[in-house]
């Protein structure tokens, strides 16, 4: 997110503007404050290549804390904000963060997380609206506000400035966030990583663009294009939460170019009253993205007939494995597919890791775009990664026809995405099977019209307790109590017995195959 040479060529030229509130960062603006943070950062003993953690919603010092990062040689993890306690001080431990950005709204969680991460010492509040937390003098935690902490620091930049980065988390099929780490040559922060310069094609990147995020910036797409935005010299739109008729009134008052969504937010907008979906001017709009889940074909036609052949589609992971793309020409004339590699070397193979045929379905590997590991976590590296180490996959299963598209069919890890949200069931499952009422359980992802998918959850009780809406109700809650609430069940159903091989593997597929009669593939 580095502004470089626009904080002198653009200094009063709006870097974001947040949507519901106007409120304006600009260039010079932004360079000042981020510069500020650096400051802090570094005062705080953080050299190049430590970590810190920004664990907050969409706010107004949420760019600058990734700024601040990417201009001192840092890793900075953005923490999704919906999650609980006991998942924030998991991520924010394995990624050896030592300081954390938080905001009043999410001050409550981040206190009870922060009480099992000894390695912070600083977490600085931002818009603290009353009392913080009492500094804790057995711990070493000193809690401050934000604008309070940076106010003294110079707005100049740090001596030492070299490129930083994100590392964000990807779900893992054991249930625990794995992050992912790009190595960072010690460089300026000008610089750009080759799969960023790869992303600022694919996504037609332009001085003076003018871009919507809809999207959570902890997502590693919103914030990877945001990123680029301000590195060209761009306006993002920042908007706080998606409402559909909110969006296309920003498109128009803004004169927008680009934008960034999910399936799930065309289907919000095509459901709109035609009067409202139809008021507002989108003549401005020169490229509206789609990725992080599957379209339906029947969304993605009424999206091309709203907006006209401007819907562009990808297909990557927060890995940067590789990436598939296509227009909409193209989607139009290979229906269903999600595009044409265009970085990274594919491969669609067998169990036996070997070729299968074009139009025959197989697991999708990569011979990786970009390099990564997973943070301290060498064995699921290793898991993601072919026997010989050149290639690496997320598990998605595919084929290629004869043109060269990718279509996926199915995914290996029984990955949900619901809303554009991965989700993988194992840490539901973990966690269900400790409930004193269920001996055996199953969590896995079937249809939903809006979402793509949803969690249901399939349970085996104990001898003796009779399967009933209250004891539904019950395991719902529970999963409540421990769990971010995209992770949870929306829905259980009973089953005497869950269906395992003699291996005591669990045959999942046999129980979610049953909630996905009629569909040609089981992604939707």
């Amino acid at each position: 997110m580095y502004p470089g040479r626009h904080t002198v060529q653009n200094t009063h030229k709006p870097a974001f503007i947040m949507a519901a509130t106007g409120l304006t960062v600009t260039y010079g603006d932004l360079e000042q404050r981020s510069n500020r943070l650096a400051h802090l950062l570094r005062g705080q003993g953080l050299k190049r290549l430590d970590h810190f953690s920004v664990f907050m919603e969409n706010n107004h010092r949420f760019i600058e804390s990734c700024v601040a990062g990417e201009r001192t040689g840092l890793y900075y993890t953005c923490i999704n904000s919906f999650l609980t306690a006991q998942e924030v001080a998991y991520i924010v431990n394995n990624s050896e963060s030592q300081v954390m950005v938080t905001s009043a709204s999410r001050l409550a969680v981040a206190q009870q997380a922060l009480l099992d991460c000894p390695r912070v010492k600083l977490c600085l509040v931002v818009d603290a609206d009353s009392a913080l937390p009492a500094s804790d003098s057995n711990s070493g935690l000193v809690w401050r506000d934000f604008s309070e902490a940076v106010a003294n620091f110079p707005g100049t930049p740090v001596s030492d400035e070299s490129l930083g980065n994100a590392m964000l988390y990807s779900s893992g099929t054991t249930g625990r966030p794995k992050g992912v780490l790009r190595p960072l040559e010690d460089q300026p922060p000008s610089s750009l990583m080759p799969l960023f310069s790869f992303l600022n094609k694919l996504w037609h990147c332009e001085e003076n663009m003018v871009y919507l995020s809809p999207a959570p910036l902890y997502h590693s797409a919103p914030l990877a294009n945001v990123s680029l935005v301000i590195r060209n010299g761009g306006t993002a739109i920042i908007m706080e939460h998606f409402d559909p008729k909110q969006y296309l009134m920003l498109i128009e008052r803004y004169r927008v170019t680009h934008s960034q969504l999910v399936p799930t937010m065309f289907s919000r907008m095509l459901k709109l009253p035609d009067a409202e979906r139809h008021q507002f001017d989108l003549s401005s709009l020169k490229i509206a993205i789609h990725a992080a889940a599957p379209c339906p074909a029947i969304v993605k036609d009424q999206m091309i007939a709203w907006w006209g052949p401007i819907i562009h589609e990808y297909y990557g992971a927060t890995e940067g494995l590789g990436f598939a793309a296509c227009d909409s020409a193209e989607w139009l004339a290979h229906r269903g597919t999600v595009g044409r590699v265009l970085f990274g070397e594919l491969s669609i193979l067998d169990e036996q890791m070997q070729p299968v045929p074009k139009g025959q379905s197989g697991e999708v590997w990569f011979r990786s775009g970009a390099a990564f590991e997973y943070f301290n976590d060498s064995a699921r590296t290793a898991e993601s990664r072919s026997a010989d180490g050149t290639m690496s996959t997320v598990g998605d299963m595919g084929y290629v026809d004869d043109d060269g598209f990718l279509y996926l069919t199915d995914r290996s890890t029984f990955m949900i995405i619901s809303g554009g949200v991965n989700i993988y069931p194992q840490e539901c499952e973990n966690l269900l099977v400790t409930h004193p009422k269920v001996a055996d359980a199953a969590v896995f992802g079937i249809p939903n019209e809006d979402f793509g998918e949803e969690v249901k959850a399939v349970i085996e009780p104990v001898a003796g307790v009779a399967p009933s809406a209250e004891l539904a109700q019950e395991l719902m809650a529970f999963c409540a109590q421990h769990l971010a609430h995209m992770k949870c069940p929306r829905s259980i159903d009973f089953t005497e017995q869950l269906p395992r091989l003699p291996t005591g593997k669990l045959y999942k597929r046999v129980l979610r195959d049953a909630y996905w009669a009629g569909h040609k593939t089981r992604i939707v």
